[in-house]
């Protein structure tokens, strides 16, 4: 063992015990603290590497202990004054939302979950070190010693990356998203099929029930019908219109558009006041609190369609299977906002575009601003835009100069406008344009606000006051930060409401009133709908109402 490249992974640990985006749990800092340790001694492995590649002068005998005596009584100063504060950055963290203290540190279960975790990926290191050694000692018979440890490294990465990728990475794809379709057809039993003719799965529709999914029958049997709408706005409402394609109802992502086209056709979604096209999440999920509240506001006089695309959970989509939503949305968006160009416009609904995370970059990608140029949309609502996506990315670098970037103001507010769990899109200093857009992000979704170049720089959103609900403790660490943020990725989709990648109900109404524009539509009636939606993160507005 190294006892400098050792230092480097102890600060790297103690780098790791400091707040990020969301809190950690004991078990989860120690895997993390555990990886970072290693991934310190790996950097520290290579620098010494490359410093005797370039024939470097090295320090020996009684310099090197004294500088290593230095440099490990400032990483245990560190470390000591991290765990001395750590319990209390993440408690500090925890009340801003709104979750109970921890009340220890469990400093022995992380310290027993680091080490596993760092004895696991070193016994990994050893081994590619192994390879490339066996690899290295073939070519040592053919050539000479430099040209066969270049040789050696490249064969080794080129090994492992097809290993990976083209191998395992691909199977274990293919075997993700047969496992999910078998679960649903093995372990969630179609219920009945809709008796109402105009509800999608029908017997009269076109859309197959028993192939629709899950998700998909969900979305279609839930959410409020013209009676409880005009229960609770007191006005004569209609039946929403809902259509949803399943991936197994359609061969291609072409097919399942058109046909999602043919039975919005056939319920009359282009005869009502708003048509939305949606664009679910990675298993084909759509948030019941992003689409009751609109139906509420618009007296049920509205049509919304969506198609599946994939069966994996949206982390694993997002990193995974990429295109397919893409390419899906698109299809969709042509399908549907094709027809839509061809009615007259005094007598089609106002049409918009909306999606929750890994729906909310497929849905981006798929509207095409030149193409609306000559005849635009209603405008467009993105929930929890993930970090890859170019279109809110490019936006993000539009802001105006000293506003936020977890929530920025692009230009007058006319055309874009930022929400927030504490903010809505209501006021600019513009009134709105022809075409409306509105972003919804909480300021401590690392869905959001990842960066991938936080490895080796600080994002751009630590270098501003930080926002209500994250840490002031938290600094930037090289590689430390970039695995932070990585572990709150896959923590942020059971944070509290409100925080994290857990979108509340109550927070899609603002948004949604600024974008759609409900006839008649008050301040008073959002918070009135607003507690009537209060549901949870997952909650949509039925407020103990039976679905239909």
């Amino acid at each position: 063992m190294s006892v400098p490249s050792l230092l480097l992974g102890l600060l790297f640990f103690a780098a790791s015990l400091t707040p990020s985006l969301i809190p950690r749990g004991p078990e989860i800092q120690g895997v993390l603290g555990g990886l970072v340790t290693a991934l310190g001694y790996l950097l520290g492995q290579v620098v010494a590497l490359l410093w005797r590649a370039a024939d470097l002068p090295r320090l020996s005998g009684r310099p090197a202990r004294i500088l290593t005596g230095i440099c490990a009584i400032a990483v245990i100063g560190f470390f000591l004054w991290v765990l001395g504060s750590s319990l209390a950055w993440q408690n500090d963290l925890r009340e801003k939302m709104g979750m109970a203290p921890a009340d220890a540190l469990r400093l022995v279960r992380i310290g027993l979950v680091a080490l596993v975790t760092f004895a696991g990926a070193f016994a990994l290191g050893r081994l590619v070190a192994g390879l490339f050694r066996w690899v290295r000692g073939g070519f040592y018979r053919v050539m000479p010693p430099r040209r066969a440890n270049v040789l050696g490294l490249v064969a080794v990465a080129v090994i492992l990356l097809v290993v990976t990728r083209d191998g395992i990475l691909d199977r274990v794809i293919a075997g993700l998203d047969e496992s999910y379709e078998t679960a649903q057809a093995l372990f969630d039993e179609a219920p009945p099929a809709p008796d109402d003719p105009r509800m999608t799965g029908s017997a009269e529709s076109l859309v197959d029930w028993r192939l629709i999914g899950a998700p998909g029958r969900e979305f279609i049997t839930s959410g409020p019908d013209a009676a409880a709408i005009a229960a609770f706005t007191g006005r004569p409402a209609l039946d929403p219109i809902r259509v949803y394609v399943g991936r197994a109802n359609g061969e291609t992502p072409r097919a399942r558009a058109e046909l999602a086209l043919a039975e919005l056709k056939r319920q009359g979604g282009f005869e009502r006041e708003v048509l939305i096209i949606a664009s679910p999440t990675g298993t084909g999920w759509m948030d019941p609190g992003s689409h009751d509240p609109v139906e509420y506001m618009h007296d049920g006089d509205i049509a919304t369609v969506a198609a599946q695309y994939s069966y994996l959970q949206s982390p694993l989509a997002l990193i995974l299977e990429t295109e397919t939503g893409l390419e899906q949305a698109t299809a969709l968006q042509d399908a549907v906002h094709g027809h839509w160009k061809t009615l007259p416009e005094d007598d089609r609904p106002r049409l918009y575009v909306h999606g929750l995370s890994l729906g909310a970059w497929s849905s981006m990608h798929a509207t095409n601003m030149f193409r609306l140029l000559d005849d635009p949309i209603g405008g467009a609502f993105w929930a929890g835009p993930p970090f890859p996506s170019a279109f809110w990315n490019h936006v993000q670098r539009q802001r105006i100069p000293g506003s936020p970037w977890v929530r920025p103001t692009i230009g007058d507010g006319s055309l874009v406008r930022y929400a927030s769990h504490t903010a809505s899109a209501a006021e600019a200093e513009a009134d709105w344009g022809r075409m409306r857009i509105v972003f919804l992000q909480y300021s401590s979704d690392p869905v959001v606000f990842y960066d991938p170049a936080s490895l080796w720089r600080a994002p751009r959103w630590m270098r501003d006051p930080p926002a209500e609900d994250m840490s002031e403790h938290f600094f930037f660490m090289p590689v430390v930060t970039q695995f932070q943020l990585a572990v709150d990725l896959a923590l942020s989709f059971g944070s509290p409401p409100g925080h994290g990648h857990a979108y509340y109900a109550r927070d899609y109404i603002g948004p949604w009133a600024a974008v759609t524009e409900p006839e008649g539509w008050t301040p008073a009636e959002t918070e009135r709908l607003q507690a009537h939606c209060d549901n949870g993160v997952q909650g949509g507005c039925s407020n103990g109402e039976l679905p239909r």
